[in-house]
Formats: C-alpha cells, sequence, structure tokens
C-alpha cells in the first residue's frame, strides 16, 4: 500500500505540471502584437489531400517584429497555405507573393487586447480545472486506501502535500497569466514563464 500512495504524488505532480505545460502551449498561440511563430501552431494544410501541420509543409520564420514569412517547401502549397491561414480565423491576412507567404501582424486595439486578457484568463481557468481534477483523484486514492488499512495519520499528511501541491501550481497559473496580460498591454509576443 505504502508504495503506490507514494507513487501517488510523482503521478499528480505530473498531471499538474502536463496542466501548466498545455496552458503555457496555449497561452503562446495568442497573439500579443508582436509576429511570433508560436501563432500559426495547430494550423493544418491540405497537403497533397491530406491535411497536415503547417510546420510539415513550410518553414516559418520571423522577419522583423511585425511580420512572419512561410517559406514552403514545395511552391504548389502557396495556395493551400493562404486558404489554411484564411480559414483559421486568426484575424491575419496572408499576401503570397509567389515565393512566400507573408503575414503583417496589425497592431492590436484596446478593445481586441481586453479581449485577448479574457480569452488568456479563461484557458487559465481550464488549466486550474486540470490541476483540481488531479488534486481530486489524489484525494480519493487517499481515501481508498486509509479505508483499506493505510495509516490515518499518514494520509493525512499525504493529503496535506497534495494541497500544498495543488496551491503551488495554482499560484504558477497566476504567474504565467499575468506575465501573459502584461505583455498583452505591452505588445509582446507571447508568455516567457517555464514550466
Amino acid at each position: 500500500m505504502e508504495v503506490e500512495i507514494s507513487k501517488l504524488e510523482e503521478i499528480i505532480d505530473n498531471q499538474m505540471k502536463d496542466s501548466l505545460h498545455h496552458l503555457q502551449q496555449e497561452l503562446s498561440k495568442i497573439r500579443a502584437g508582436k509576429a511570433s511563430t508560436a501563432m500559426l501552431e495547430g494550423i493544418r494544410v491540405q497537403a497533397y489531400g491530406i491535411p497536415s501541420p503547417l510546420k510539415s509543409t513550410a518553414s516559418v520564420s520571423t522577419a522583423d517584429a511585425k511580420t512572419l514569412v512561410i517559406q514552403p517547401w514545395d511552391k504548389a502549397m502557396l495556395a493551400p497555405i493562404e486558404k489554411a491561414i484564411f480559414e483559421a480565423n486568426l484575424g491575419l491576412t496572408p499576401m503570397n507573393d509567389g515565393e512566400v507567404v507573408r503575414i503583417n501582424v496589425p497592431p492590436l486595439t484596446e478593445e481586441r487586447r481586453k479581449s485577448l486578457a479574457k480569452a488568456a484568463r479563461g484557458l487559465g481557468e481550464d488549466a486550474k480545472i486540470g490541476i483540481r481534477g488531479a488534486r481530486q483523484k489524489a484525494m480519493d486514492a487517499i481515501k481508498k486506501e486509509v479505508k483499506n488499512g493505510y495509516p490515518e495519520d499518514a494520509g493525512k499528511r499525504m493529503e496535506a502535500t497534495i494541497q500544498s501541491l495543488t496551491g503551488d501550481y495554482n499560484k504558477k497559473v497566476e504567474e504565467m497569466l499575468d506575465a501573459k496580460e502584461k505583455d498583452i498591454k505591452i505588445g509582446r509576443a507571447s508568455c516567457r514563464e517555464r514550466v
């Protein structure tokens, strides 16, 4: 029994870490006024009849703080790439010059900044839900083990450890959200918090 309980903290820590990592990835996709290749993560291009990630069909880079450049491996992919960006509804307008696709990232309006900050908070709440879900699983497992004969005082200590872990991860979520909101307000590209 004790081995299972001792592994529980590591398992729950990894689940909470996954929630934090997912939040970091999602926050990096939120445009904060500066061109970032992360803005195009998740775009799928119809490549020869198969939906493929953009990065597998082209090189994506930043030319400057306001311009993304997409250089396809095959020039026949220019139109499908352009179409995929339009369909992704990111508020970006791709320009195909026959060689590359360029995207000029427009400056954010105050209304758009507020909207992005609200979206970031929503992602943060999703991460907290994941963290609370992991916490609840741990608490249920501990109660089950106590019912099956695990020492009650050791169970209480483990519950306190899990609760402390939950608090630490929720604090990290708040720190990431605060950094992202600051980035949105000043127009930087992405959350630079590390998990």
